[in-house]
């Protein structure tokens, strides 16, 4: 499987890219014939600064940002990013400010929610969201969701990828999508075509990376 990978760079910046992976996959909700590794992006200092900067653009000279909310593993590129958005210049939004990055858990119901401590840093605050990959949306709706319910503010969304025709009402700031990917295929698991030519999954992939099977 991994001897079939090959990599995609950021056209406006080659030294960002990831890893993709041939092979069949699932996410739990979805098939797919790719994995996109983007683990260094988000783990490695150097180039989580560099996403960070490329992520900061659109919010740099409009947008207020008080808290970073980062999930799927994005808190190291959300701490770049906020610095960032602070960085000194008239013409930059956020300098002179203050900004928290924080990063939700989970409870005992798999939900999304902060600690009372942290509650303060998302009230009525503007909220830029940080996650990995956006696909069917389930994630990033379950995140809206717990943001809403601390009447948080979301005047931003970044992802490091995101399905092409993925339509979630907002507007997301993404370093790649799947048009990115020569004949990247998503299927739902009862209509998958891979299952159909008769090809078992390999692996299970999540944010944190995959399992073989």
């Amino acid at each position: 499987m991994e001897r079939k990978t090959f990599s995609i760079s950021l056209e406006k910046n080659p030294n960002i890219s990831m890893n993709v992976i041939p092979g069949h996959f699932s996410t739990g909700c979805c098939h797919t014939n790719y994995f996109l590794d983007v683990g260094s992006l988000k783990t490695n200092a150097m180039l989580a600064r560099e996403v960070a900067r490329e992520l900061s653009v659109p919010y740099l000279s409009s947008t207020l940002v008080d808290t970073i909310v980062c999930i799927e593993n994005t808190r190291v590129i959300g701490a770049f990013l906020a610095e960032e958005l602070l960085q000194d210049g008239t013409a930059v939004m956020n300098a002179g400010g203050e900004i928290h990055v924080v990063t939700p858990k989970h409870n005992v119901d798999e939900k999304l929610v902060f600690y009372d401590n942290e509650i303060k840093l998302i009230e009525n605050r503007n909220i830029l969201l940080i996650t990995t990959t956006v696909s069917s949306g389930r994630t990033l709706g379950d995140a809206l969701e717990c943001l809403s319910y601390y009447k948080g503010r979301v005047v931003g969304i970044a992802a490091l990828f995101m399905c092409s025709g993925a339509d979630l009402g907002r507007e997301i700031q993404t370093l790649f999508t799947s048009d990115d990917v020569p004949g990247y295929e998503k299927y739902i698991p009862g209509e998958c075509g891979i299952c159909a030519s008769g090809i078992g999954l390999e692996a299970l992939i999540s944010s944190e990376g995959y399992k073989k099977i």
